[in-house]
């Protein structure tokens, strides 16, 4: 029995269990074939999951057998005793087991339930040889395997329900996909090679690092998509990745979001909840719009930054957790930390690692590439052939300011292919701005001669205009970037967009400083 159990749990197939152990029976009872039979009272179903055979003329029954209402009864009850059934022929006492029985056989048939914790699960059916004897010691032996024979079925049966799920899980992910226009969960890093060079340096640094990484840029331009990054690339690529955008959450939810909750802890909480820590355990968490956080809430996540350790609304126990944090904004928190709206001591714990994620009007060497990618995925979801973007349409996009960043830059090539109806994308229509990208002199105004003293006049490269401008900044505030009257506020921009500002130019700040 010991060797009968160890091959019903050792294999995950229940066909190579049941064939390992017909070989061991063969030596203590005389067993010409054995079969499992899984039994479904709901659908009044037989199907036989496993089949050995003692020669290779005989052919295997695979099929489904369909009970009556009135066999499937009297056979569940029959089953609750636990006890076996010889069939010496087709004609015996418990005729309703006949049913149950496969045509190919004949007489000479030991059939025993197969009962797991709760339910009967199926049936154990033995064809003994034609001229075997059944002794009063075979028969407490072979009610002995009716134990083992159930649990190697219902392991079989959590088998094909883990795969039925991860199948539908898989249909689910492809349909999703396939509305979302992409051929990966993952989001691609378009730029990677040039605007972004930078940043996916130092995404690469941190990546296998701990370390806290606070992600700075506008609005909507791609903060998670680097975060994602950072996060598949990471020693935790197999662990969960959970989103939080604090600044969605109610301020009097922000804890029990975050932390969880006990059952009962206010009204309202009628079960336990483990937060957003809880399920990014091994994984990464991604605070979006950190900065919206407020101070009660900044004091618990400090704590948890600090020593991993929580208590869930309303309880008592210390919860320790292995979660990285990468957290984002659109905010200067430094800024806010010297007005008193932002913990400093938070600052420095998340601002570990800063990448500052440039706005996309001034990477526009990858808007080709980012309009390449956006139309093909826009053309797959909407179900349209991909079209090519001309010239003319790429320098639409490139003089078009993008205040919105990457998000407004995908809703218009979205907008793009819907109005060119599959024939061709309307970026000019799409944009709604074509008057003002493609200025042209009236004729009725404009003479000839104004128009070539207009071509003469000495227009200055757009860096060299900003760079100027920086640094009458930096005069005026005396080589100050931040706080008030610094040149971020002067200029009226991000202190993190300055400083990539001045950097792409080559501008040192410190010449500036009194």
């Amino acid at each position: 029995m010991l060797e009968v159990w160890r091959e019903a749990c050792r294999h995950i197939e229940i066909a190579e269990s049941v064939a390992a152990i017909a070989d061991q029976l063969s030596q203590w009872l005389p067993i010409k074939r054995l079969l499992i039979r899984r039994l479904d009272p709901v659908t009044y179903h037989l199907e036989t999951v496993a089949d050995t055979l003692g020669s290779k003329d005989e052919s295997r029954d695979r099929g489904l057998t369909e009970l009556s209402s009135d066999n499937i009864e009297r056979l569940m009850k029959w089953c609750q005793l636990g006890e076996l059934a010889h069939c010496a022929s087709r004609h015996h006492e418990h005729s309703f087991t006949l049913a149950a029985i496969p045509t190919s056989l004949t007489d000479n048939v030991l059939i025993g339930p197969l009962i797991s914790e709760h339910d009967t699960v199926g049936l154990l059916i033995m064809q003994l040889r034609p001229d075997a004897k059944i002794s009063e010691h075979d028969e407490v032996l072979c009610k002995r395997l009716l134990e083992p024979f159930a649990a190697a079925l219902e392991n079989d049966r959590r088998l094909r329900e883990l795969k039925a799920l991860r199948e539908s899980a898989e249909a689910d992910k492809r349909s999703l996909l396939s509305r979302l226009g992409r051929n990966a969960l993952g989001d691609t890093v378009i730029g990677a090679d040039n605007g972004l060079r930078q940043v996916m340096q130092r995404v690469q640094q941190v990546a296998d690092s701990d370390a806290a990484v606070l992600v700075l840029g506008e609005t909507g331009s791609g903060k998670e998509v680097i975060a994602r990054s950072v996060h598949q690339r990471s020693t935790r690529a197999g662990g969960p990745f959970i989103r939080v955008n604090c600044g969605a959450i109610p301020p009097e939810l922000v804890d029990s979001e975050l932390f969880g909750h006990e059952k009962g802890s206010f009204t309202g909480a009628v079960s336990r909840r483990r937060g957003w820590f809880e399920r990014a355990d091994e994984g990464t968490l991604f605070l979006d719009e950190i900065g919206e956080l407020p101070m009660a809430a900044q004091v618990r996540l400090l704590r948890v930054l600090q020593d991993g350790s929580f208590e869930r609304v309303g309880g008592e126990t210390s919860i320790q957790v292995d979660v990285r944090v990468v957290a984002a904004t659109n905010n200067d928190l430094a800024r806010m930390v010297q007005r008193g709206e932002f913990r400093e001591d938070l600052w420095y714990r998340i601002a570990v690692f800063p990448i500052v994620l440039p706005p996309l009007r001034e990477r526009s060497e990858d808007i080709p590439a980012l309009a390449e990618h956006f139309a093909e995925r826009a053309a797959r979801r909407f179900g349209m052939k991909p079209q090519v973007l001309s010239a003319h349409d790429l320098s639409l996009l490139a003089a078009y300011p993008w205040p919105g960043n990457v998000r407004e830059f995908n809703s218009v090539l979205e907008r793009a292919v819907i109005l060119g109806d599959g024939e061709r994308l309307d970026v000019s229509q799409a944009l709604g701005v074509a008057s003002e990208t493609t200025p042209t002199l009236p004729q009725s105004t404009s003479s000839n001669s104004e128009r070539k003293q207009l071509k003469n006049t000495e227009i200055q490269p757009l860096d060299v205009v900003i760079r100027s401008h920086i640094e009458r900044a930096l005069v005026a505030s005396r080589g100050r970037i931040e706080g008030p009257e610094g040149a971020a506020d002067i200029l009226r921009i991000n202190p993190h967009t300055l400083r990539a500002r001045m950097r792409k130019l080559a501008i040192d700040w410190s010449r500036y400083r009194q």
